[in-house]
């Protein structure tokens, strides 16, 4: 089974437990693996054969973006399952949120939380 790794997908969004931060937005950067077999597009060189990682991107921002969630963890489930459901090739795959600028009183680079999840 071979993978595709989405890094640093920039996208702003209303997620938080302060009302502010679903009120203002902030950004965040999504981090995604996909595991799937891909093994007939390394011969094709067919797009068919394997995951189009731009539609995967398209779902996995419209899934990110469509709610407020108080929790980075509920958002990535919901953008998990969301890509789940739109890609059947996909077998497994791991998903980190980051929020660097979440609302904390110490100095820090990135807050983030990873979900894997599988078929």
């Amino acid at each position: 089974m071979q993978h595709i790794a989405i890094k640093g997908l920039d996208l702003y969004a209303y997620h938080g437990v302060h009302a502010h931060e679903r009120e203002q937005g902030q950004p965040f950067v999504l981090d995604i693996t996909l595991w799937a077999n891909m093994s007939a597009a390394c011969t094709s060189d067919d797009l068919a054969d394997t995951v189009n990682y731009s539609r995967v991107i398209d779902c996995a921002a419209a899934a990110f973006c469509a709610e407020k969630h108080q929790l980075i963890e509920r958002a990535a489930s919901v953008t998990g399952d969301a890509i789940l459901a739109e890609f059947a090739p996909i077998q497994r795959l791991e998903i980190t949120v980051h929020k660097p600028q979440a609302p904390v009183r110490q100095s820090v680079k990135d807050i983030a939380f990873t979900l894997k999840l599988a078929r």
